[in-house]
């Protein structure tokens, strides 16, 4: 079967919505109210447990980024995001802190000749990792996109996804290393546009098995984990996690290999993705599907990397496992202005003073992803402190993006 070819749905229809939301908590102040009517629209779903929204959080396609949704044996495309298994990697080098000032250059042909960034971007000579290996064959998706796949490995895309050397400040041994600041290389992509395409393909699947849901709900539809095409999804969404671990990977490897240098600490965390986990939800323990879709996994001592803008720090955590939150906590800074109003409003003469004021020098970048499109990251953190607790700090000082004029892959 192709994968653009159309099925006919193998599960019934179902009430279109609970008659009222399943219990939701919210985090921060401000946060937009189409995002929270999103994650409102969402706890209404007929297979949805529980919810929570973040202090990042804002409007996204079907769930909001920064909301975390639990559902009982269903997976929903776009609760889980476009851009299936995005993630954070943290590696720390055994590199001079001096370099980020006297080999700068250095640094930024290191970023410049091991990966790529933009739509479409891959490799004339490509890359090997094992994923290659694995079962491509795990839905249409995938297996028709695994070369796509091979020639973007190790690439980072467009929209918020960067490549950037800082100063990682260890505050807690608990990171991982002996407290004091070192020289660290942190990324930030996903899965490319294979992953796109499986969010492409299941989601227009899911909404066509649920023809029943209204005009508000169609993004939210979902594939039951009892039908072939939630196992289908499933398993490519799994795969996609592979990849995208594997991206960063390479990334990291090559430039460390460029730079000559060894590697001290690697940290990473998707924050993308569907997980199976149990909760106890309304005073009884069950199995549930947790999406965080620009969310990260903040389980009791479970490490995550929340990164801020180009110009504000970001912070490795451990999780307090607040069941509230689902074991959850924000991915980001989150965005306080779109795309289009920061293209249309903002200048690089200001976003270069904010640089040059936070000592940042910026290799590439659209003005939609310049420093002032995002919330405050301390205001952000001080939202979720009894979500998670800070062990460390990384500020960006050399930062690669996609340039202007690309369309975002987040």
């Amino acid at each position: 079967m192709n994968a653009d070819e159309p099925r006919e749905p193998s599960e019934p229809g179902a009430a279109p919505t609970h008659g009222v939301p399943v219990p939701y908590r919210r985090w921060g102040e401000g946060l937009e109210s189409e995002a929270i009517q999103q994650i409102e629209r969402a706890c209404r779903l007929p297979v949805s447990v529980a919810g929570a929204l973040m202090p990042d959080a804002h409007v996204g396609y079907g769930l909001p980024i920064g909301g975390v949704l639990a559902t009982d044996n269903a997976v929903i495309p776009f609760g889980v995001g476009v851009d299936i298994a995005c993630r954070m990697k943290l590696t720390v080098l055994d590199l001079p802190l001096g370099d980020l000032d006297q080999n700068q250059d250095r640094l930024r042909r290191a970023i410049e000749a091991e990966t790529r960034f933009g739509v479409g971007a891959a490799f004339t000579h490509r890359r090997q990792h094992d994923v290659l290996d694995a079962d491509w064959a795990v839905s249409p998706v995938t297996r028709q996109n695994r070369d796509r796949a091979w020639a973007q490995l190790g690439t980072s895309g467009s929209g918020n996804h960067f490549v950037e050397f800082g100063t990682f400040t260890v505050l807690d041994p608990a990171a991982g290393l002996a407290t004091g600041p070192y020289l660290a290389l942190l990324s930030h992509s996903g899965s490319r546009g294979t992953g796109a395409a499986v969010c492409d393909y299941y989601s227009k699947l899911a909404a066509r098995l649920h023809r029943e849901l209204p005009k508000e709900l169609q993004r939210l539809a979902w594939l039951s984990l009892a039908t072939t095409e939630g196992q289908e999804y499933w398993a490519a969404m799994e795969l996609m996690g592979r990849y995208a671990a594997a991206n960063h990977a390479l990334i990291h490897r090559h430039i460390a290999r460029h730079l000559g240098a060894q590697v001290l600490l690697d940290l990473e965390n998707h924050h993308n993705f569907a997980w199976k986990e149990r909760h106890r939800i309304g005073g009884i323990d069950r199995d549930v599907i947790v999406h965080r879709k620009g969310a990260t996994p903040a389980g009791a001592g479970v490490l995550g990397i929340i990164p801020g803008s180009m110009a504000s720090p970001g912070f490795v955590v451990r999780g307090r496992g607040n069941a509230d939150s689902l074991n959850s906590a924000a991915h980001g800074a989150g965005r306080r202005m779109s795309r289009t109003a920061a293209e249309k409003t903002l200048s690089w003469k200001e976003a270069n003073a904010v640089l040059r004021e936070r000592g940042v020098t910026l290799i590439s970048a659209g003005i939609d992803e310049a420093p002032m499109v995002y919330k405050d990251i301390h205001q952000v953190m001080a939202a979720q402190a009894d979500l998670v607790e800070v062990l460390a700090r990384f500020d960006p000082r050399l930062v690669k993006m996609a340039p202007s004029g690309e369309r975002p892959e987040d």
